[in-house]
């Protein structure tokens, strides 16, 4: 009976062994800090461009700032709620999420026994020649009914590899379906913020073009008296006729912007929105830290999905390894036979087997060789991988840094450019219409005007972005309202649902 004991607790230490390779996280290939100074400087809290005070992150961390106290506009926090729950990309995300943990409880039920009831009936007819009693029946049935139990001993730790593969794919899924969530909680606001230039772009056109028909409308009043020139008309006519054509490709690009905020949403805009902000009153947070790299390993996800395939891939060269040793299996039944139905459970018709079996490979082709060597490759290639997305994460939030330490000064310059441009139009007008200088100078006014409000603009759309971008980079958008505790990875998309099971607790279960 001790030697019994022995054999059994040796054969549990055994089968949870694993061949496979020690994991080291690889050095992540980028400097030690973020870039500082020149471009790089950060920014003072200033107000916003409508004079509103703008809000500070008082030094929060991005993963730690809710998207409803990053996104003030009550109209874009609607639609970001909205797309949560309708997004048919992210509904997939979160399915393939379901769909990698069945995976990793199939691979995790092989390492326990399977147990099947079992009934059979075996028909049989032997040649005459054969019988050892010619009065016996033939052709005769023998009916079996009980319990038969197969279960593969893990020694080398194959199984118990495959199942940390599976597990670790399944990390990398739900650690995607969270980059996904926080993607799309960005792109949702980027496009808005696409709909609301596009709408000031218009205003602008629209009041280029309101200017220039009264320009128009004079010089053509002036062109028939015979105190205005053919010329002067027709400069004036360009304008009118820019600006129209201008005002067409803007609506056709707001009406476009409008139908990707649809499809990001997953359903048309409703009609009961709340009241939103203007481009130039968003009051985005603009002084968020940044922190240092190695901040990314943890607040990216797209990074962990990258190392949970890594390990996936490492764990796969310990299956790949435990091929060449020998597989133990154990088959055991136990139950009653009988030659007839009616005599099954009678007294003396138990019946039981029990099988233990060892399969050693001796030759697979060269196979076992290939898929070691390939579980090799494939892991040096999942290193490779897990470092370029460290990097691009590190560019990501270095441009998003650089970007913010200079959109603010190229705005001002700009308005003080649109302002100069605007006085430089009334004077021309001036000078026009009594008669000091031709229409020349007006319609340059005019042009330089109009390129400058639309650049103004276009800057502004870029400062939001990217400080929207900069937050995504910096993993924030994962929580609505600071405070939250953040949810495991592979919860479910809607806010009101139960929570799925944390990836965390399907770690520790396996």
């Amino acid at each position: 009976m001790h030697k019994l004991s022995v054999i059994a607790v040796a054969a549990a230490l055994l089968a949870g062994c694993t061949m496979e390779p020690w994991y080291h996280r690889p050095e992540a290939p980028v400097s030690q800090s973020f870039p500082q100074g020149g471009v790089y400087a950060t920014q003072p809290v200033a107000a916003s461009e409508n004079g509103q005070p703008a809000k500070s992150a008082n030094g929060a961390a991005a993963t730690d700032i809710g998207w409803r106290e990053f996104f003030v506009d009550p109209r874009l926090q609607q639609l970001v709620d909205i797309a949560l729950k309708n997004n048919r990309d992210l509904r997939v995300s979160v399915l393939n999420v379901e769909a990698a943990r069945a995976q990793y409880q199939i691979a995790r039920a092989d390492l326990f026994p399977a147990i099947n009831g079992v009934g059979t009936d075996t028909r049989t007819r032997t040649p005459k020649d054969l019988l050892t009693n010619p009065n016996s029946p033939n052709p005769y049935s023998v009916y079996n009914v009980g319990v038969q139990a197969s279960w593969e001993l893990d020694f080398w730790g194959r199984i118990r590899s495959l199942k940390d593969q599976a597990l670790a794919q399944y990390l990398s899924t739900a650690y995607a379906r969270k980059a996904a969530e926080i993607t799309l909680v960005s792109e949702v606001a980027d496009q808005y913020l696409v709909m609301l230039s596009d709408d000031d772009l218009l205003k602008v056109t629209q009041e280029t073009l309101k200017t220039a028909q009264d320009s128009y409308n004079i010089a053509k009043a002036q062109f028939e008296t015979g105190t205005g020139t053919e010329l002067d008309l027709r400069q004036a006519q360009t304008v009118v006729e820019n600006a129209q054509a201008n005002m067409q490709a803007q609506l056709r690009a707001r009406a476009q912007a409008e139908n990707a905020l649809v499809l990001l949403i997953g359903e048309p805009l409703p009609a009961d929105l709340p009241q939103g902000l203007p481009l130039d009153g968003q009051a985005l947070l603009n002084d968020i830290p940044a922190g240092l790299p190695s901040d990314l390993l943890t607040r990216r996800p797209d990074i962990m999905q990258a190392e949970e395939t890594l390990l996936a891939a490492n764990a796969n060269i310990g299956a790949a390894r435990a091929a060449f040793f020998p597989k133990i299996s154990l088959t055991a039944a136990f139950g009653s036979e009988s030659l007839s139905l009616g005599g099954l459970f009678k007294a003396g018709t138990a019946a039981w087997s029990f099988v233990p079996q060892i399969t050693l490979p001796i030759f697979e082709g060269g196979s076992n060789i290939a898929n070691l060597q390939l579980a090799n490759v494939e892991k040096r290639i999942e290193i490779a991988n897990y470092e370029k997305s460290i990097q691009s994460a590190f560019r990501e939030v270095a441009d998003g840094l650089a970007a913010r330490g200079t959109y603010d000064e190229q705005i001002a310059a700009l308005e003080r450019s649109t302002f100069a441009n605007q006085r430089s139009l009334t004077l021309s007008e001036l000078r026009y219409k009594n008669g000091v200088d031709s229409y020349l100078p007006v319609l340059a006014a005019q042009t330089s005007l109009y390129t400058a409000q639309q650049s103004l603009v276009t800057a502004r759309l870029a400062r939001l972005t990217n400080l929207v971008d900069l937050y995504r980079a910096l993993g924030g958008g994962w929580i609505a309202n600071a405070g939250e505790t953040p949810r495991p990875a592979d919860a479910p998309a809607d806010y009101g649902a139960a929570s799925a099971p944390a990836a965390a607790s399907a770690a520790t279960a396996g």
